[in-house]
Order: C-alpha cells, then sequence, then structure tokens
C-alpha cells in the first residue's frame, strides 16, 4: 500500500497533536507536583508566620508572572487588562483569594492530606452549583455520580467519629469558594480571553492581600526568606506550567491528571508532617476522585 501526500499530511497531524497531548499532560503532572510543594511549603510558614502575610508575598510574585502573560499576549498589555464583566472579575479575585487564606488555615489546623482530600470535591461542587448559576441540565448519571462524590466526602469526615473537628468544614468552605470561581471563570470566558481572567485574578489578589497582609507583617529571618522564596517560586511554576498544559492541550483531557495533587500532598503531609493517612481517607479520596473523573467526561459528552 502505498501512501500519498495527504495521507501522509493526515499521519504527520495526528502525531503531532499526540505529542501535544502527552506534553500537555505531563505539564499538568508538573503542574500538580509544583502545587503540592507550594502547599507543604504555606503549611510549614503557616506554623510561623501570619496566614495573611505568607499569601500577600505568594500574590506579589504572581502578579509577576500575570503581567508577564498579558504584555506576551498578541493583544498587548493594555487590551488584555480589557474586561467584558468588571464586577464578575473582581468577584472572581476576591474569591480566589479567599479560598487559599482559608485552604492554609486548613494547612495549619487539620493537615495537608485531611485538607486536600475534602478540597478535592469542588468539580463536583461546582457541577452541582452550575445548574441554578448557569442554567446548566446534568443527567442522571452525573448527578448520582455527585452523591457518590459527596458520600466520599462523608467518609473523610466521618461526623459521627471521636475524632471529628469543626476545623473539618474550612476545607469544605475553600471547596465552595474555588467551586464558585470556576464556575464564575466559565461564566466570564464567553467574552473574556483566559488571558483577560488571568490578569483580573492576579491584579484583585494582589490589591486584596496587600491592603490586608501589611498589617500583619512579621520580619522573617534569613532562613525563611528563603523557604519564602522557594514557594513563591513553585507557586508560580505551577501557575505557568498549568497554563502551558492548557494551551496544549483541551481541558477535559489533562484536568483528571490534575488529581495527582492528592498524591503528591499524601506523600508531603506523610513524610514531611507525619499526617497520618487512614483507610477512611484513602477510600474516600479514592470515592471521590473516581466520582469527579466520570463527572467530567459526562460533561465533556455533552459539549
Amino acid at each position: 500500500m502505498v501512501l500519498g501526500r495527504k495521507d501522509i499530511c493526515f499521519w504527520e497531524k495526528k502525531l503531532i497533536e499526540g505529542n501535544r497531548v502527552r506534553f500537555g499532560i505531563i505539564l499538568m503532572i508538573l503542574a500538580t507536583f509544583s502545587f503540592a510543594i507550594q502547599d507543604g511549603l504555606s503549611r510549614f510558614l503557616a506554623g510561623n508566620y501570619n496566614v495573611y502575610m505568607i499569601v500577600m508575598i505568594r500574590y506579589w510574585f504572581l502578579f509577576i508572572l500575570v503581567v508577564f502573560v498579558a504584555s506576551r499576549s498578541q493583544k498587548g498589555l493594555l487590551k488584555t487588562a480589557s474586561t467584558n464583566f468588571l464586577l464578575l472579575q473582581i468577584l472572581r479575585g476576591i474569591l480566589l483569594a479567599f479560598e487559599i487564606i482559608v485552604s492554609v488555615h486548613a494547612f495549619v489546623y487539620i493537615g495537608l492530606i485531611n485538607t486536600s482530600a475534602i478540597f478535592s470535591s469542588y468539580p463536583l461542587i461546582a457541577t452541582l452549583l452550575s445548574i441554578p448559576i448557569l442554567k446548566e441540565v446534568i443527567g442522571w448519571k452525573r448527578f448520582t455520580a455527585i452523591l457518590f462524590g459527596f458520600l466520599g466526602v462523608l467518609f473523610i469526615l466521618r461526623p459521627g467519629s471521636g475524632i471529628f473537628s469543626l476545623y473539618m468544614f474550612l476545607p469544605v468552605c475553600s471547596a465552595f469558594a474555588f467551586a464558585i470561581y470556576a464556575i464564575l471563570t466559565r461564566y466570564v470566558s464567553k467574552m473574556d480571553s483566559p488571558e483577560t481572567s488571568f490578569f483580573w485574578t492576579g491584579l484583585v489578589g494582589i490589591i486584596a492581600m496587600t491592603g490586608v497582609g501589611v498589617w500583619f507583617w512579621e520580619q522573617p529571618n534569613a532562613i525563611d526568606w528563603l523557604w519564602i522564596l522557594l514557594l513563591c517560586i513553585f507557586s508560580t511554576l505551577g501557575h505557568f506550567l498549568l497554563i502551558k498544559s492548557y494551551d496544549l492541550a483541551a481541558v477535559s483531557i489533562v484536568q483528571p491528571f490534575s488529581y495527582f495533587h492528592l498524591i503528591f500532598i499524601s506523600f508531603i503531609g506523610f513524610l514531611m508532617f507525619s499526617e497520618p493517612l487512614t483507610l477512611n481517607i484513602i477510600l474516600g479520596s479514592i470515592i471521590v476522585i473516581c466520582a469527579g473523573i466520570f463527572t467530567l467526561k459526562r460533561q465533556k459528552s455533552y459539549t
């Protein structure tokens, strides 16, 4: 069988697309690894310094990446900053800053593993909230998967057990905040580009957190400045890798690999902070992850 030029071009295109997808998946896994280290460093530093100050410094470094991405875009910095949803973009930025603050507090009070396991339910919450907010319709299969996912969260929380703590509601609150943030991001994407949304996320975050964080400033020592620098590097690197991953492959393809974050954070929590990795956390996390991936795949089939 002799392949014609069109056939060769077709398979070359498929090969290039396949390589882009594989590279996008690798970048997503590397992004989750960077975010896991970021969370571990946040947990360590928040045990010694005020959370608002730590988050503020993170935003300072993140804003450097925000400006870099906006200035390198085809539209340029000023046009990238132009938005059709000013109030919603401001709300998005505030929600994300709030989610980060609550999550870091949760790292300190209930640990990295518990926090990340419960927070991993946010895609299910986002899907459920998209019904009244975005007027989306979900089938009974997705709805059933969401219910199973929430059962997985209850399995992790174990509200009837003696070890249950009210601090467990911190990551629940964080997951709800991030779910609303994700829904608003989808809504503004109708007219605003991803670069525009990223710009406003950084701009609102740095203004809000600087306005709060400066009042809680504590002078770090020389060693802790190095840890803070590493925190900012991995935080910025994680966002950069995430952006490149979405640029190379469809979100529906790479998003399931974001659950690697839970694996990485479990190792960090267990090895570095001696956090228990109990059977209920493992089984509950598996239920939540499976429900989340199923919901995402069903959503893809509807779009």
